[in-house]
């Protein structure tokens, strides 16, 4: 198990899952779809500014990371299109039509429709135990999520919802196809247009903006809970792939959740059981081994890299020094070794 990508999923839920106790100190004064706006904006504008130091920064050792190219811009074109657009839409939509407790459990599938698109569309391998394990984490948000018995005064404003869910999580998939490029290039674009999308939304629906310093606490929120949290996001997409990553971050709610028990709120019986969920869908996630004999199929793209045995090129007689940055072929290979659905790890079962 590749250690550093889990321990990127689950910062990554953290980051995401604070950032609700944080935004319910702000919704008494901000329209929802306005903070939105403001929470995205504030991580484009944040994360663009991180790329624009670390490309002039003459101190870091990182090899850098690979821009977007032209034959990626479809894919991070549709996920803007789904998340940063269809999502926020449709979440609005169901919002006005759906109570709160019902809402937030919808909002819980987002986990389940991320990984049913990677098995079921875009093809990415499980088994009964990962399947079972990603059951368990989003059983673990649904408890968490309960905050009273769920109404169905309307199907529009559910179906909606599921809507959004399942809009966040073609946006996960279509991400991963993207995912060793610049993981903060492809954070910053996608802020810088989700946030004034929502930002309209929010002013077409009667919101208002609010005043220099909630405007700015916004920002910073959104800079760390959706930008920081969405670089990671991107980060572990490349190494474990998108159902895994997607159910790690499943955690985000239970994450808030025990923010909010830090900040006063009481330990609940709902908590420990979605802890008890949680740990147990981690802990199946974490123990899997999955090894068999497999192809690599002849492809290729550009990221870091050292010399293993998936990368195997001639660089002429002056090697660069490892880990570097360079477009590279890869022949085919056959092979056995532990493995998990990451960007060379594609072969169907």
């Amino acid at each position: 198990m590749n250690w550093r990508a889990v321990s990127y999923a689950l910062a990554s839920a953290a980051l995401f899952g604070i950032s609700t106790p944080a935004a319910k100190v702000l919704l008494g004064s901000i329209h929802p779809a306005v903070l939105a706006g403001l929470l995205y904006c504030g991580a484009g504008i944040g994360v663009a500014l991180l790329r624009w130091l670390r490309l002039h920064s003459v101190s870091t050792s990182d090899p850098p990371e690979s821009p977007l190219t032209r034959s990626q811009l479809p894919w991070l074109a549709g996920a803007i299109a789904a998340g940063g657009v269809a999502g926020p839409v449709l979440l609005m939509l169901g919002l006005t039509l759906t109570d709160a407790s019902t809402a937030s459990l919808l909002l819980t599938l987002e986990g389940a429709a991320t990984a049913l698109l990677a098995w079921f569309i875009f093809r990415e391998s499980f088994d009964r135990r990962i399947a079972f394990g990603v059951l368990c984490l989003v059983v673990g948000a649904i408890a968490v999520s309960w905050s009273g018995t769920p109404t169905l005064h309307t199907v529009l404003g559910p179906l909606a919802i599921i809507g959004a869910c399942i809009a966040w999580g073609l946006d996960n998939n279509l991400t991963r196809k993207i995912s060793f490029a610049d993981p903060l290039q492809i954070v910053a674009l996608k802020g810088l247009v989700a946030g004034p999308v929502n930002l309209l939304l929010g002013l077409s629906a009667g919101g208002t903006l609010p005043g220099p310093f909630p405007a700015l606490i916004g920002a910073i929120v959104g800079f760390f809970s959706y930008g920081v949290s969405l670089v990671l996001f991107v980060m572990a997409l490349r190494h474990l792939g998108t159902a895994r990553t997607g159910a790690y971050f499943s955690m985000a709610p239970f994450f808030g959740a025990v923010v909010a028990v830090v900040m006063g709120e009481p330990i609940t019986g709902q908590l420990i059981m979605a802890g008890v969920f949680m740990a147990a869908g981690v802990w199946l996630l974490v123990t899997e081994r999955h090894e068999h004999e497999h192809v690599h199929d002849s492809l290729e793209h550009s990221h870091a890299h050292v010399h293993d045995e998936n990368h195997q090129h001639d660089h002429g007689p002056e090697a660069p020094g490892e880990p570097h940055t360079h477009a590279h072929p890869h022949a085919q290979l056959k092979h056995s070794h532990p493995h998990v659905p990451d960007v060379h790890h594609q072969h169907r079962h």
